[in-house]
């Protein structure tokens, strides 16, 4: 098991986050956690890496209790997370390379001396996600694309057991959300690949690999389960309480306003 959430819910500030969550995550499974903005996506991605416990309710991430054992990095450690959040925090004159390498001590720069090993798995991963041809060129010159490209690299050094891919195509264009999808189908196919929560509130970014969804409305749980028997234009009109249509496309949902005849 890599996430159990058993009736979970956040209060902060005295008002609940989130409410009755119920969520099992399988090794080896690959969700999308589905939301609109004030959803409750970050307040559970949170809890998940243990930066929030539950107020009440039963959490384990990665074999670990909530409130029965230690948890914080050392947990962390075991998450490759990649968002917006640790991008501003990145020391952007650093290049590509550099940024990958400090994955493997968990660090925001690089201030120990990689041994060889470290450096061969950082090169390997360059090549396998498809940043060998800037590898050497500073952070800050890349595209948004690439940039995620790096950090998906970078949180992929320690072997995680779980990845978080937090909103990662937010402001691509459409060419470059689907060279980094290419990337994540990519990933997702590795060998001994990590488990992938996915969390995104486009539709049309889901990839086929992603054959489970979490669908979190006003910090409930809206529905769960198969990603094909979720999202579809009754599900969704009533998610959304407006009409829309769900059209499938090569594995991928597309969606549109429903336009009565």
């Amino acid at each position: 098991m890599v996430v159990k959430a058993e009736g979970i819910g956040l209060k902060r500030n005295g008002k609940w986050i989130l409410k009755d969550i119920n969520w099992e995550i399988n090794r080896g499974e690959h969700w999308v956690l589905y939301g609109l903005n004030g959803a409750g996506k970050s307040a559970l991605l949170n809890m998940i890496c243990a930066y929030y416990h539950p107020t009440v309710g039963k959490m384990t991430v990665l074999d670990k209790e909530f409130g029965a054992s230690e948890l914080g990095a050392n947990l962390r450690k075991r998450i490759g997370l990649v968002s917006s959040r640790l991008q501003q925090n990145l020391y952007v004159s650093d290049s590509a390379y550099e940024i990958i390498l400090s994955g493997a001590y968990a660090s925001i720069g690089l201030y120990e001396t990689p041994t060889d090993e470290v450096r061969a798995k950082a090169i390997r991963l360059l090549r396998e996600l498809g940043c060998y041809e800037y590898a050497d060129r500073a952070y800050s010159s890349l595209s948004q694309g690439e940039k995620q490209r790096v950090l998906i690299a970078r949180a992929l050094m320690l072997d995680p057991e779980l990845v978080i891919l937090d909103e990662p195509a937010t402001g691509l264009d459409f060419l470059a959300r689907e060279q980094l999808l290419e990337t994540i189908q990519t990933l997702a196919q590795m060998e001994a690949a990590p488990t992938i929560i996915y969390v995104t509130h486009h539709l049309e970014e889901i990839l086929p690999v992603f054959s489970s969804t979490l669908l979190l409305k006003e910090g409930t749980v809206f529905a769960k389960g198969k990603t094909e028997e979720i999202m579809t234009s009754s599900s969704l009109s009533e998610y959304f309480s407006f009409p829309v249509d769900v059209i499938w496309s090569n594995g991928r949902p597309l969606l549109a306003k429903h336009v009565t005849q």
